[in-house]
């Protein structure tokens, strides 16, 4: 089962639309609904919610954070409607509407991530000591999938490497690999997807290290929306989205390049590296431009940038490197 173009998955009878951000759409005292095959946007001081669907998304808590030095765009906000209604998730579904129904079964409390492989010692955390560990820090990132399309959002977290400094791994640890949740009790799709679960995904150590490699716990000030990887992933904004593993249980630091899910699946269309790149285009789709979700249709396409804009940043990890080979 290979990821097809947006269009042709989606499923959706809610094209996604030009919504204002969230505080001013909060200020709102009334809302504005449209036909079923519209959809309809709720407004007011709670959050965002679909009242057309058949669907329950549960509120998330507020978070206590500062502003970052790392954000990196002045663009304009992807709003909160499309971040949590337009999702790749696909142990929920694989249609972009299904993760926000489906997903409200993801039990997030309590959790831990186990740390293993080689580190000084083993660890286990759990998610409120990591929401504890570092102050959490707003960034706006854009987020830009394989498939063509791309988000302006603004994530809570803070860099991956405070907590792989906490974990302690051994001088001979090259790689880290992170391992989604998975019980098939609980996500949707597992018994009609030839996908080898639970999600695996992995990053060289000085990818991991870069410090715009954050570890994600909360958008727009709040706590993650399951559909979004509750309670905790990684965002890696130079990347295609599927390297920013969700709802992470597990980190392992190994020698070797871990197996990926996506790259096992199709490694001639998903890379292991899978930096957002325009001139190396997937096999089934050209990757020179992208479509920026929310924004009027006339004003969705937009250039794709190397490394997602990120080069200064980034581009000297993969000195040397052919990256037409190293996709």
């Amino acid at each position: 089962m290979l990821i097809r173009k947006p269009d042709a998955i989606s499923g959706s009878n809610i094209p996604p639309s030009e919504i204002t951000p969230k505080e001013k759409w909060l200020n709102r005292r009334s809302f504005i609904s449209s036909a079923a095959i519209t959809g309809a946007i709720a407004v007011g001081a709670a959050r965002a919610v679909d009242l057309l669907a058949p669907r329950s998304v549960e509120a998330a808590g507020k978070l206590q954070t500062v502003k970052s030095p790392l954000t990196t765009t002045g663009e304009e906000l992807t709003s909160l409607q499309d971040i949590t209604h337009y999702n790749n998730f696909y142990e929920f579904g694989v249609n972009k509407n299904e993760p926000a129904q489906n997903a409200q079964a993801l039990p997030t409390r309590p959790w831990s991530i186990k740390v293993s492989g080689l580190v000084k010692t083993p660890k286990t955390f759990d998610i409120d000591t990591l929401l504890k560990l570092r102050p959490l820090e707003d960034r706006t990132y854009r987020f830009r999938c394989v498939e063509g399309w791309s988000m302006v959002i603004p994530w809570v977290g803070y860099s991956l490497s405070e907590l792989i400094k906490e974990c302690e791994p051994l001088s001979n640890a090259k790689y880290v690999q992170f391992l989604s949740y998975f019980d098939k009790k609980v996500e949707k799709w597992h018994d009609e997807s030839q996908i080898f679960w639970p999600y695996s995904e992995g990053l060289r150590m000085d990818e991991a290290m870069n410090p715009l490699t954050l570890l994600t716990m909360g958008l727009y000030g709040d706590e993650l929306p399951k559909q979004d990887g509750a309670p905790v992933r990684i965002i890696i904004p130079w990347k295609y989205g599927f390297k920013s593993a969700k709802s992470i249980v597990q980190i392992k630091f190994v020698e070797k390049q871990p197996p990926t899910t996506w790259n096992d699946m199709a490694a001639n269309e998903y890379g292991f590296y899978s930096n957002v790149n325009p001139n190396v285009d997937h096999p089934r789709w050209s990757q020179k431009t992208e479509r920026r979700i929310g924004q009027p249709f006339y004003a969705q396409r937009h250039p794709t940038l190397m490394f997602n804009g990120y080069g200064d940043q980034v581009a000297s990890l993969y000195n040397g490197m052919d990256l037409r080979k190293y996709y």
